[in-house]
């Protein structure tokens, strides 16, 4: 059973599906600071998923 918490966040390749990306290179943002990423018990990468809509508007309006 999912919590609310569990839908707002995406998978590294989740967040390269919608950026049109490999998703190695959505590790490499994270490891850079360009995008906040949260580890799970697993270590595991999560990202927060407002965050991430704001970053691609913020990508497509180039």
């Amino acid at each position: 059973m999912q919590t609310q918490s569990d839908q707002d966040l995406l998978t590294p390749s989740q967040v390269a599906a919608l950026f049109h990306v490999d998703p190695k290179t959505v590790t490499r943002w994270a490891n850079a600071g360009k995008i906040s990423s949260i580890r799970t018990l697993g270590g595991h990468r999560r990202f927060r998923k407002d965050e991430v809509e704001k970053l691609l508007e913020a990508t497509s309006g180039r």
